[in-house]
């Protein structure tokens, strides 16, 4: 979908594609009907910018693009509308979103990733701002496997702790654009030094996913002009994916460590026996 492409490369775009980028977005009904030459006159920029950044998104030429579009504009009005503020819109939004997941996993990249982690030394996850959030889910999510598994938001941190791993080590990296300086270069500092890096970003084409071993894309959401407001539903999902499959392949010999965790748990409800 053009839509998602569009999203997925955002960050990475120039200020002036960014422009494009931005109309296509929020007027793709306008941009149907415009000549190139229309369009470049609308947005204020040259017929040849708008090319590049058509070949960037995927196609030769313009009049393709417009063909495309046409059709995903017919699949996806709403999804490029957004939410009306009520209820039912969200979550249809949100539920779109996780189907999109269908679309940008691969199965035989997700089957990857989970051997990996079975057969680590340890699982190492780096994400800073909302995705270390993510990425604290991550680490906690694996640990209750019994598998060695630690979360790192600090930038400095995480490069120290990348320059310390090894080959038997693995490494997912969160972003969500794919486009943070501090998760990329973390990422890059533990592939160095022969980690297994995994990226979990919807950034297409971002300097995350030129770095890591192997990319697990998560849906593109709903553009928002500030990059912050844009949800990072999809990496919750595909990390409880990822933790669910590993789960599948391990659960019953680390049947005992499962239920000892359910045990010291306990203690910690309150039961209608507690006073």
């Amino acid at each position: 979908m053009i839509f998602n492409t569009i999203m997925g490369i955002y960050e990475s775009l120039s200020s002036v594609e960014k422009k494009i980028a931005d109309y296509i977005l929020n007027s793709p009904d306008d941009v149907i009907h415009y000549s190139i030459t229309e369009f470049a006159h609308v947005v204020g920029v040259s017929e040849s910018t708008i090319y590049r950044l058509v070949r960037k998104i995927g196609f030769d030429g313009y009049q393709v693009f417009k063909i495309e579009l046409t059709r995903d504009l017919s699949r996806t009005e709403e999804y490029i509308k957004g939410s009306d503020g009520k209820l039912s819109s969200m979550i249809s939004e949100m539920k779109n979103s996780m189907e999109h997941l269908q679309e940008t996993l691969k199965q035989e990249d997700l089957d990857k990733a989970v051997e990996w982690i079975i057969e680590s030394r340890k699982v190492i996850f780096f994400g800073v701002g909302r995705s270390g959030v993510v990425a604290d889910y991550g680490g906690l999510l694996f640990s209750l496997l019994g598998i060695p598994a630690f979360h790192y938001n600090d930038p400095h941190v995480q490069v120290i702790v990348a320059a310390g791993l090894g080959k038997k080590d693995v490494v997912i990296s969160i972003s969500h654009s794919g486009n943070i300086r501090d998760t990329v270069k973390s990422t890059l500092t533990a592939k160095q030094v022969g980690a297994k890096t995994i990226a979990i970003t919807s950034g297409t084409k971002s300097p995350l996913t030129k770095v890591a071993d192997l990319v697990l894309y998560s849906p593109a959401t709903k553009f928002e002009k500030h990059e912050f407001l844009r949800s990072n539903l999809g990496e919750f999902a595909l990390t409880e994916i990822l933790f669910r499959l590993v789960l599948q392949k391990i659960a019953s010999e680390r049947q005992g460590l499962l239920d000892n965790v359910s045990e010291v748990l306990k203690p910690k409800k309150y039961t209608s026996d507690s006073k």
